[in-house]
């Protein structure tokens, strides 16, 4: 054999171990890399004087950079959750002890926020993310504790004449009344598991009037979403749809759209009514409607600049996943073509253009934060890697006919 029919083999072999029989990708391969890549974290962070601040996590690693910027886990900093989370599903994968002691430890980092008032929505990503794997994966029932006072913390912000949870207390007379941006919909299963879990039951009312509420007024006609929705502080009218981190109070914000599709998703999930379904696939399909040809959108998909616009690596990453949990409640049709899209978005992330391999120690690299900030633009974030390590996992246990979540 020479030398090229050599390399051909191996290449063959790559190619073969990264899908199923049935032609479907395998995320083994993937999932092994994140591994490497959450050691490569670790080692980084062992690095530091003192060795490892268990209270500073990886936030993002920006574009030409090698390695994390951290930040303080603080009330404000609500990308906090999003690593210890990626720690607990890397120790679900491979089992390995070391990777759940740091989990451990950095999760436990974050109790402290549910002893104090709420600062903002965020306590769901900040909490769920990290006691809520790390309690299904151990069944700690210190985890739980936390988790369920962390949901009776969340739900002091809930806004009985709105119907909704305020997002941004602090951005009250900067919006001109109350407001509740999309991103919030991902809390409202931190509510959900409280109130199956021994926590109030009327935490599950409230996630779910804010879920109505939000569907009534959120969307546009065609479906697609506003960031931010802002209502009469006294007698709960909607005032205005716009936006915050979108490009345009009319356009379609990538990763607005994408929590709009994972939240709708879970309101489904956890209570059975059939008005959801409908609506997030309305969502989800004009979202995979304007996609580009390599699955992962622009920042925005009324962005001025396309096709030269920034893309956002961490939106394609939540749709993912959120789609291969829809795939399993809607037709075998509608669920063939939703588990398709998620495995075509999987697999393009998988490529050398979206993983950031050897030139950094993130997952994933071409992330857009807050653009209309300037912030975060075509970096590697943090909640790109939770979702994209979760879309995985979820792929992997529905290929062994396993449930999704």
């Amino acid at each position: 054999m020479n030398a090229r029919s050599f390399l051909a083999g191996i290449g063959l072999c790559v190619c073969a171990a990264c899908t199923t029989s049935q032609g479907e990708l395998s995320p083994d391969e993937a999932l092994d890399y994140c591994d490497r890549q959450v050691h490569r974290t670790l080692e980084q962070l062992q690095q530091t004087e003192g060795g490892t601040d268990y209270t500073r996590m990886p936030r993002n690693i920006l574009k030409g950079e090698t390695d994390w910027n951290c930040r303080k886990a603080t009330q404000d900093e609500w990308c906090s959750g999003f690593w210890p989370g990626v720690l607990w599903y890397d120790y679900e994968h491979t089992g390995d002890e070391a990777v759940r002691a740091e989990a451990e430890r950095f999760t436990e980092s974050l109790q402290f926020l549910s002893e104090v008032p709420a600062f903002d929505h965020d306590l769901g990503f900040l909490i769920f993310c990290s006691y809520g794997n790390g309690y299904r994966l151990t069944g700690n029932p210190a985890y739980k504790q936390v988790i369920l006072n962390t949901a009776d913390t969340l739900a002091t912000l809930y806004r009985p004449a709105v119907g909704t949870i305020l997002s941004w207390p602090r951005n009250v007379q900067m919006f001109g009344g109350h407001n509740t941006i999309m991103d919030n919909m991902i809390n409202l299963e931190m509510l959900y598991w409280a109130a199956r879990n021994g926590g109030d039951k009327r935490l599950a009312e409230i996630a779910t009037s804010h879920a109505d509420v939000t569907m009534r007024h959120h969307f546009r006609p065609d479906y697609t979403s506003y960031h931010v929705a802002v209502y009469d502080t006294l007698n709960g009218d909607f005032l205005r749809g716009c936006t915050h981190q979108g490009f345009s109070d009319a356009s379609m914000w990538a990763r607005g759209q994408a929590w709009a599709i994972y939240g709708f998703t879970v309101v489904y999930r956890e209570t059975h009514l059939p008005v959801y379904l409908d609506f997030v696939q309305q969502v989800a399909d004009v979202y995979l409607d304007r996609l580009p040809e390599d699955a992962v959108p622009y920042w925005d998909f009324d962005a001025p600049d396309i096709p030269d616009a920034p893309r956002d690596a961490s939106a394609a990453a939540v749709v993912a996943s959120a789609l291969l949990e829809l795939s399993t409640y809607v037709s075998a049709e509608k669920g063939a073509h939703y588990r398709k899209e998620a495995v075509r978005m999987l697999e393009s992330l998988g490529t050398e253009r979206y993983q950031s391999r050897e030139q950094n120690r993130a997952f994933l690299l071409h992330s857009t934060g807050h653009y209309p900030a300037n912030s975060e633009i075509d970096a590697s974030i943090i909640y790109a890697d939770y979702y994209y390590i979760e879309a995985l996992l979820r792929l992997k246990r529905l290929q062994h006919g396993k449930p999704v979540f």
